[in-house]
């Protein structure tokens, strides 16, 4: 049974169904997040997680179940589509420029907010140069709170993982996401770079207000961060509450955890 939080629903997710060919990804599966939290998405390997998130941003399609967003039961979307209307999305593995700058990966952020033409911003005069201005001025004010000054003007490919994931979440705050997507933020991270993305995480949410919805295999981490929980296995939902409540879940305790906390 899920745990309902008080306050303006932002995402909902309806008995949504993924197959690819004869095998089920996801199995009717209905969830919802809710306005300025942080929602956690959690299960073994295989589980349909990142394809829960797929679905939510449009690299897949559901053939099955409704997905609603502000208020909208969505038709079919494509990814950029998803983007200009609010949802941004960091992924498992890296995906980042590498030979660009962190500030100028950071700027690709800001792409769905420019409004003028190729022409201008090619000569980089005009009404475009005033609007690059502004969007640098966001992307610096990125910068300093993510704590990344120092490697602004590095090639993010000569950067510590760490310190990529971090840009990376940079990038995705540089679209001013309503609802942002983090697909295993902490995967491959030592103690030091977990402990400091999780308070950026946090920041994200207090300071910008930002909703969250995230896939994460560290269970301390899910459980110090997250208003709610939703358990997958094997692409059905097996459990959706707090922290709490889940952690003690006996069909969540011997699906996922092994063993009780």
């Amino acid at each position: 049974m899920s745990t309902a939080l008080p306050g303006e629903t932002l995402l909902a997710v309806e008995n949504v169904s993924l197959r690819f060919g004869g095998v089920r990804a996801i199995s009717d599966v209905s969830f919802d997040v809710v306005k300025g939290e942080i929602r956690a998405i959690i299960g073994p390997n295989g589980a349909g997680k990142t394809s829960m998130l797929n679905c939510i941003n449009g690299f897949y399609h559901p053939q099955e179940g409704a997905i609603t967003f502000k208020g909208v039961k969505r038709p079919k979307v494509k990814p950029h589509e998803a983007a200009v209307g609010g949802i941004a999305r960091t992924f498992q593995n890296v995906a980042l420029f590498k030979g660009m700058t962190t500030l100028d990966n950071i700027m690709v952020g800001r792409t769905l907010k420019m409004h003028r033409s190729f022409f201008w911003h090619l000569f980089r005069n005009g009404p475009a140069m005033t609007e690059e201005i502004e969007h640098r001025r966001k992307v610096e004010q990125i910068i300093d709170f993510l704590e990344i000054e120092h490697i602004r003007k590095t090639p993010v490919g000569k950067l510590p993982y760490g310190l990529q994931k971090r840009v990376e979440l940079g990038r995705a705050l540089a679209m001013e996401p309503d609802l942002l997507l983090l697909d295993e933020p902490m995967a491959g991270m030592n103690l030091e770079e977990k402990e400091d993305m999780c308070r950026f995480i946090l920041d994200v949410n207090n300071t910008y207000g930002t909703t969250i919805a995230l896939i994460e295999h560290d269970m301390g981490v899910v459980m110090d961060l997250s208003d709610r929980v939703v358990v997958l296995e094997y692409g059905r939902k097996i459990a959706d509450g707090t922290p709490d409540a889940v952690k003690k879940d006996q069909t969540v305790i011997d699906a996922y955890l092994g063993v009780a906390h």
